[in-house]
């Protein structure tokens, strides 16, 4: 939790497959603007392939690329903004928001930031380190997270939840090189991409039960809100 707040549930509205191909349509037509051939552009190859894991249908994504990239004469235009706070209990928040109407997401955001602290930019930033951050899973048995680290060339890594997962985290430049060695140290990457992680994460066990469900309630909130793409918590996993 500490790199990416994650709602609790697989089937929580915030993953739903339609809030999911949503988000990833956005990041498929942002990437896109740089070229919309996949084999020559990085940003978009990475967001293709997670895309097609968790089953977009084609005519989507395709349609999203072409979107993107100018040739289907629609004017696209989405503005990338950060959101710096504090959910309540002083947990430090990055929200990213990638939206075509600035003036409908602001005010949103200062709404739900209402039961925490919105700051201004740099306000939190600072206690944040931007990073690649790529979710894979190992694709036999007996895979050494930590030794494929080290070969690929990843900073570091953190073990997943139940579902077996591990993060690995990169240097910003290095994403898609990491991205790209996994596999050959047998994990399958499920996503990648570029986000925050805290540099002095919260522990959940100095808050309450009743304290850490209001942080969870509040992030869950954020996350739900159309024009947000990821939530990153300073709340330690």
């Amino acid at each position: 939790m500490g790199a990416q707040w994650k709602a609790k549930g697989k089937e929580l509205a915030a993953n739903a497959k339609g809030k999911l191909f949503g988000r990833l349509a956005k990041d498929i037509m942002i990437a896109a603007r740089n070229g919309a051939d996949p084999a020559s552009n990085a940003r978009l190859r990475l967001v293709v392939e997670q895309a097609r894991k968790v089953s977009m249908p084609k005519e989507t994504l395709e349609r999203a690329i072409k979107k993107g990239a100018g040739l289907t004469g629609d004017t696209v235009h989405y503005e990338h903004v950060i959101y710096e706070g504090f959910a309540p209990h002083r947990v430090p928040v990055m929200v990213e928001c990638l939206t075509d109407n600035l003036n409908r997401t602001a005010p949103e955001m200062r709404v739900l930031f209402r039961k925490g602290q919105l700051g201004t930019s740099g306000s939190v930033s600072w206690d944040f380190d931007h990073v690649g951050m790529i979710e894979a899973e190992p694709a036999a048995a007996g895979a050494d997270p930590e030794l494929a680290a080290i070969e690929a060339g990843a900073q570091d890594f953190e073990p997943g939840d139940e579902d077996g997962t591990t993060m690995f985290l990169t240097d910003a430049t290095d994403l898609d090189l990491v991205s790209r060695a996994l596999p050959a140290q047998g994990f399958t990457v499920l996503s990648a991409k570029l986000g925050y992680k805290a540099k002095n994460p919260v522990d959940p066990a100095s808050l309450s039960a009743a304290d850490l469900e209001e942080v969870e309630a509040f992030l869950a909130a954020i996350d739900a809100n159309d024009d947000v793409q990821n939530v990153f918590a300073g709340l330690g996993g």
